[in-house]
């Protein structure tokens, strides 16, 4: 029942990954379209989507962290 318990919360924490991914996608894809709108404004604005596109893969990084230390942590 314990180890049940340890892959059940290993596979949700790493829910946070694909979560991570998606958040990704949903930057860049708001990116381009705010680029396609206002090009002049697009080059001020990449460096934001790159800080943001940063910090979604430090979380995600973070959750599978958080499932290999329930996995394999005893």
């Amino acid at each position: 029942m314990e180890t049940l318990g340890q892959y059940l919360g290993a596979g949700l924490a790493a829910l946070g990954m694909g979560l991570a991914a998606i958040g990704v996608g949903n930057i860049f894809g708001n990116f381009v379209a705010g680029a396609l709108r206002n090009p002049s404004a697009a080059d001020s604005q990449f460096g934001r989507a790159i800080v943001g596109a940063a910090l979604a893969e430090g979380l995600g990084i973070f959750a599978f962290v958080v499932a290999l230390l329930l996995l394999f942590a005893v």
